[in-house]
């Protein structure tokens, strides 16, 4: 059954009244996909395996906090995915905090580290900005950016009119820009 076959909102109502057959067709019809977002996220299998379990136990125990007005049911899914695997990454980076690097005393032969650790708390920054985004134009910038997807292809994934995905897509980044500035 190819996606825009597939109600979504139906299985998260269903798996709300506490049918655990809905949730069973949601991991059978999506998991393939949401595991890549999860791989793609945390870059490793055995954690992108157990971000994929932590979000469908999420999905079923807050399936019933899925509003319609908000958005589409499989956007909803997906985003549970993608903030279980942004905690993982959290978790990890608190584990080894960037307070854990002594700058004054790095290795004069290594000059590629001070540029790496820039790098790193670059990416910090640029994920607290996007952590500020609201979800929706959080979503458009982090399909096209990195999933890679077009902008219509957004469009059928978070079904939504393609001009409110534009919209989404630019006042996201004019977001960013101001917040990384």
């Amino acid at each position: 059954m190819r996606s825009h076959d597939f109600d979504y909102e139906a299985q998260l109502f269903a798996c709300a009244r506490g049918e655990q057959a809905a949730l069973r067709r949601l991991y059978d019809h999506e998991s393939r996909w949401l595991l890549g977002v999860a791989l793609r996220i945390v870059h490793r299998r055995e954690l992108a395996d157990e971000v994929l379990h932590e979000a469908f136990l999420q999905i079923w125990q807050k399936s019933a906090t899925y509003n319609p007005a908000l958005g589409s049911a499989r956007g909803w899914i997906y985003s549970v995915v993608h903030h279980q695997a942004i905690n993982v990454i959290r978790a990890q980076r608190s584990e080894a905090s960037e307070s854990d690097i002594d700058l004054e005393n790095l290795p004069d032969n290594r000059p590629g580290l001070l540029e790496a650790y820039s790098k790193v708390r670059e990416a910090g920054a640029l994920h607290r900005c996007l952590e500020l985004l609201d979800e929706q134009k959080r979503a458009c910038i982090l399909l096209a950016y990195v999933d890679g997807y077009s902008q219509s292809q957004i469009a059928r994934h978070l079904a939504c009119p393609l001009g409110t995905v534009k919209a989404w897509t630019r006042r996201g980044l004019m977001a960013l820009k101001e917040c990384l500035s």
